[in-house]
């Protein structure tokens, strides 16, 4: 595949062919990364991002949904789009070899400063700015088996009832530098929502009616989340496999044999010895926190050839998929926020 010059699309209107068109076939419609502008009764504007990696198309289709139901009719509110890493959905991956991750591009990052794609996530960035913002949404997939839930770098109000109108679930998280909610948390209500494995109609529902709840919200409510509605976790560090580890999922040949069935394990809180499979390293994962530090010893343990967790912690994004791992990670690591904490950051 040839790849052109990197730049932004800017569109005023839906181009030709776009509803009905597929992840895969969207180089066909447009030729890279596209930012689209539709009026809208209110504003300011929301803005959703989709295909920032290019295998994981449930906020496209539920951006189609909900544009398609509209069809003919003014929009609640303005709407802003940003289709992501189109050359990479073209092959049906994450992102291409020697692409940089799309969602570690914005403004903040550090270890893709200078590259064309944080120039482009730049001027969309600036761009939105300048238009104003009601709230910002990053559309996800996940490779494993997890429920839908959002994952919030704020913990004031109007962020939580964001989050809470996909789910109840929601991940406090100060996120990885070059986000885009870690971008556009300082400006508006953002939130990143995870909807499943893609390609499952029940996922791409559940994306579009979040999105159409968005745009029908006139204002965010000003008063505190209640404890009942929320089950609020904090991440503890994002678990990678040491470049150097040799792995597999169910096979004993790997100098890493991870548990074939290891993304079971999403969302339940583990205890201290749990076991994530067998390993003939000493330390085969890197553990980072949000302070970049490597904390894998005090959370896992490889006594006796077996992985296993050394605290009791709940993982999330566990995959079965080598490569999301090797581009990716393996899983993050949460705890329980105690709610305190959110009556904390509600009055700060």
């Amino acid at each position: 595949m040839t790849i052109a010059p990197l730049q932004l699309t800017r569109l005023y209107a839906l181009p030709e062919g776009f509803l009905d068109t597929s992840a895969r076939d969207l180089h066909r419609v447009l030729p890279g990364p596209t930012l689209i502008h539709l009026p809208g009764r209110r504003t300011p504007e929301l803005f959703v991002s989709v295909l920032l990696h290019g295998n994981e198309d449930v906020g496209l289709v539920a951006i189609q949904q909900v544009l398609k139901a509209h069809a003919g009719r003014e929009l609640p509110r303005a709407l802003s789009i940003l289709i992501g890493n189109v050359t990479a959905a073209q092959e049906g991956v994450r992102r291409l070899d020697g692409q940089p991750d799309y969602n570690r591009v914005w403004p903040g990052t550090v270890q893709h400063e200078g590259t064309p794609e944080c120039a482009v996530m730049t001027e969309v960035h600036d761009i939105m700015v300048q238009r104003g913002l009601f709230a910002s949404i990053d559309i996800h997939n996940n490779t494993g088996l997890n429920p839908h839930y959002g994952v919030v770098n704020r913990l004031d109000p109007a962020t939580l009832h964001l989050a809470m109108l996909m789910s109840r679930t929601v991940v406090w998280f100060k996120g990885p530098p070059g986000s885009q909610t870690g971008a556009f948390s300082p400006l508006c209500p953002s939130v990143t929502v995870e909807c499943g494995k893609p390609g499952v109609p029940a996922n791409e529902a559940a994306a579009a009616r979040f999105i159409e709840a968005c745009l029908h919200l006139s204002e965010f409510p000003t008063h505190e989340v209640r404890e009942q509605d929320l089950d609020l976790y904090h991440t503890l560090a994002l678990v990678k496999v040491a470049p150097e580890v040799n792995f597999g999922f169910g096979d004993p040949h790997r100098a890493v044999n991870f548990d074939p069935q290891l993304d079971h394990k999403n969302f339940v809180e583990l205890q201290a010895g749990a076991s994530f499979g067998q390993t003939r390293h000493a330390q085969p994962l890197q553990a980072l926190d949000e302070a970049n530090e490597d904390v894998a010893a005090s959370m896992f343990d490889t006594a006796d050839g077996e992985l296993r967790l050394k605290r009791p912690a709940m993982p999330a994004m566990l995959t079965l998929d080598a490569r999301v791992v090797r581009q990716d990670c393996l899983c993050y690591l949460m705890e329980r926020v105690p709610f305190e904490r959110v009556r904390q950051a509600a009055k700060a």
